[in-house]
This record gives structure tokens, C-alpha cells and sequence, in this order.
């Protein structure tokens, strides 16, 4: 039986990569207790990973700005080949090699057949949506490791058609498990359209996805928001407008300085829980991109929210920030009629057509994120450097599959 390894949170700031069990064809102990489901998983796969990438979702973790335990294995993007198959996966084989959506879903249940596969009823019972690696999902182990267990694999997975095709254009793919369809998520429901002006908060992954996304859209402006030089020139490495938040001005006199208006078609909030105010020295203000994004967007518009938001923030700057209660300024929505999404991205709905957007060379996701390699062992590097605000999406390469 091959080793294991994985990245594990040891508490804030820091992780480390840790021996752990090979993995085995079962449904975690939360799952089986909590949903009274059988423990064998023959619907189950065992991958061999070939990318894993680090999340600003789980950069938060590494903070210690959740409820995870020190212990918690991290990973929830992973694209990997199938080693071991169980006896019920029928059209999936060893060999394949497969994108995984970060939400896990059984396929079956209300809100899968829906097509709502972040708010699956049957993997998690704590609440509807699970993820690999992740606090409060049903503690699924991560897959920022070397093996990794897959279940309901005939749902979840989506196989790569050409195997060297897609090592050609692994660092590419490998965005297929979260960032570029939450980025695009983001932009589409955000009504991104022919033509559409874009404000992104946040140049991290998520907003540089969310950029590239609405350009693929059709996007006439798409300007992103931050804090950090190296991001913004990164955005605009791929022709995006960029304002830099540290400086002084109003954001609509800013959005005005760049459209001749100050307001935009249609925004996404890419920065989450842990936004700050305006400003070089300003402070956190959980609710600054909210408030943003509905003062910059015009009437009968829509907001597009990938941006985590959570429950449990033990960092948070008050009381009400500690259990995710936020001023946001909803009656000012309310007066402009907008639609907000939030919530996980469903990435199912999105994963097979922007995996013809790459592999026929429509859309160019790793140059955007600035998609950079690095072997497991240089995961804690990784996690410093991505804390730091360094411009690039850390891909984990266990196997030194990459293409050099």
C-alpha cells in the first residue's frame, strides 16, 4: 500500500505536511453517524493527485479566522487520476484523469436534482454542502495531499478527454475545481453580459478569475479593486482597469475617473469576511465590500458574491462580526432593487464548458491567476507567500506531474 501525506493546519499561521492512512473506499465517521449512511463506499474512488491548489478559503482557515481544530487536513481543489475504483462506479475507470468540484454531492438527493450541488443534503450533518479539507463540511480529509478518496465518483467526477491534452494544459484545468467557476459564477450571476461595465473587488485568485471570467462574457470595462500593487499589476497584465484602494478618493469618483460614470453594470465581492476599510492604514470592516459594490452599481443590477462569508470568525472585530452579523447596508440595496447571490459556486453547472473554454484555447485561466507549481513539501512556503499578497495561485504538484 503506498505512503500518504497531507497538509494539516497546526494552528494559526501555521501548517504543516503530515503522514497519514492511505486512503480506503469509506464515508467519514461525521457522515456515517450523523446521516445514518453506510460506512463502504463502492460508489467511491481513490485518486492519485496530480494538482491540489492552496484557496484563499483556506487561507482564512490558516489564520484561525474559523472554528477549525488544530489537526483539520486542508485541500478542496484537486484534480487528480484514478488508482482504485469501487465496485459500484460504473463509468469512470482506472486511469482517467479527472477534475473534482470542490462541493461534494451524492447526485441524489432535493437539491442535487436541482442542480444545486454546494447545498447537498447528504454529505454533511452539520448543514447542507460539504467540501474536502474544510471546517464544518462533514470532515471529508483535504486533498492538498498525495492519494485522496473521491465518493459518488460517477457524479462528481468529470474526466479529462485526452489525457495528454490535458497534462499539456494541467495548470489550466486544475482551476476547474473551484476558482474559475466560482470566478465565473460570480460574473454570471452578477449578469455580466455583452457590453457590461465590471467592477471586481479583490485581485486575489478568485477576483483575477472573476475578471478573466467576465471578459470570456463579454464585458466592454472590467476593473478590479485592491490593496496590493502586485495584484492590480497583475490584473492588468490581462487588460483589466485597476484602482488602487490604498490611495485617497471616493470609489465612485475613482469608478467615474475610468468610465466618465461612477457606477458600473454589474459587480462581484471576490474578498469576503475579512475586507478592509479604504485607505493604507485602514482596518478591518467586514462589510466594506458589500457596501461597495451596492454603492457603485446602478439601480435593478445584480451582485454577484463569491466572497466567503461565515458563522463562526473567532478573529472577528466584534461580537456581532464573531458570528457573521455585518453592517451591511441593506436598505440601500433594498432602494436600488438589486439581486444578490451568494453562497457556494455549484460547480458542476459550470466545469464541463469552461473545460472546452481551455482546452480550445478560449480562455487562458492559469495566465490570469499567474498559476504557480510548487511540490507538497513547500506548502507551508506557499501559504506564507499567498498570506503575504504575493500575485500568484500555489499549485501543489505531489507527483511532479506538471509539465515542467
Amino acid at each position: 500500500m503506498p505512503e500518504n501525506r497531507v497538509v494539516v493546519y497546526q494552528g494559526p499561521g501555521n501548517v504543516s505536511v503530515e503522514s497519514t492512512d492511505y486512503p480506503k473506499l469509506e464515508l467519514p465517521t461525521d457522515v456515517v453517524n450523523g446521516l445514518g449512511l453506510k460506512k463502504a463506499a463502492q460508489h467511491a474512488v481513490v485518486l492519485k493527485v496530480a494538482t491540489s491548489n492552496i484557496c484563499g478559503s483556506d487561507q482564512h482557515m490558516v489564520r484561525g479566522r474559523t472554528t477549525a481544530p488544530v489537526g483539520q487536513t486542508l485541500g478542496h481543489e484537486i484534480t487528480g487520476e484514478i488508482v482504485e475504483a469501487g465496485s459500484d462506479v460504473l463509468f469512470h475507470q482506472v486511469g482517467d484523469l479527472c477534475s473534482v468540484p470542490f462541493n461534494i454531492a451524492c447526485g441524489r438527493c432535493r437539491m442535487c436534482n436541482e442542480g444545486k450541488t454546494g447545498v447537498c443534503l447528504n454529505v454533511n450533518p452539520a448543514r447542507p454542502g460539504a467540501a474536502y479539507g474544510y471546517v464544518d463540511m462533514g470532515g471529508w480529509i483535504g486533498g492538498q495531499a498525495e492519494y485522496v478518496m473521491v465518493p459518488f465518483a460517477d457524479f462528481n467526477l468529470l474526466k479529462f478527454p485526452d489525457r495528454d491534452q490535458a497534462l499539456e494544459k494541467i495548470l489550466d484545468l486544475t482551476m476547474l475545481s473551484d476558482i474559475f467557476p466560482t470566478g465565473y459564477h460570480g460574473a454570471y450571476t452578477a449578469g455580466v453580459t455583452t457590453g457590461s461595465t465590471v467592477y471586481v473587488a479583490g485581485a486575489g485568485p478568485v477576483g483575477l478569475a472573476a475578471a478573466h471570467a467576465s471578459q470570456l462574457l463579454g464585458a466592454s470595462a472590467v476593473i478590479v479593486g485592491d490593496m496590493v500593487k502586485e495584484r492590480l499589476e497583475q490584473a492588468h497584465s490581462f487588460g483589466c482597469e485597476t484602482i488602487d484602494l490604498t490611495t485617497v478618493g471616493e470609489l465612485p469618483e475613482k469608478i467615474e475617473a475610468i468610465l466618465g460614470e461612477p457606477e458600473v453594470d454589474a459587480a462581484v465581492d471576490a474578498v469576503g469576511f475579512e475586507a478592509r476599510g479604504h485607505g493604507a492604514a485602514a482596518d478591518e470592516q467586514p462589510a466594506t465590500v458589500l457596501n461597495d459594490i451596492m454603492t457603485v452599481t446602478r439601480a435593478g443590477a445584480s451582485l454577484g458574491i463569491p466572497g466567503l462569508y461565515v458563522t463562526g470568525d473567532p478573529g472577528g472585530v466584534d461580537e456581532n462580526a464573531k458570528i457573521g452579523q455585518l453592517g451591511v447596508r441593506i436598505g440601500l440595496g433594498w432602494a436600488k432593487s438589486h439581486r444578490f447571490t451568494t453562497g457556494q459556486c455549484p460547480v458542476k453547472k459550470y466545469n464541463r464548458l469552461l473545460m472546452n473554454m481551455i482546452l480550445s484555447d478560449k480562455a487562458q485561466i492559469a495566465k490570469a491567476v499567474n498559476a504557480t507549481r510548487i511540490p507538497l513539501d513547500q506548502a507551508p512556503e506557499g501559504y506564507q507567500e499567498f498570506d503575504h499578497g504575493a500575485a500568484r495561485k500555489y499549485v501543489i504538484d505531489p507527483h511532479g506531474m506538471v509539465p515542467a
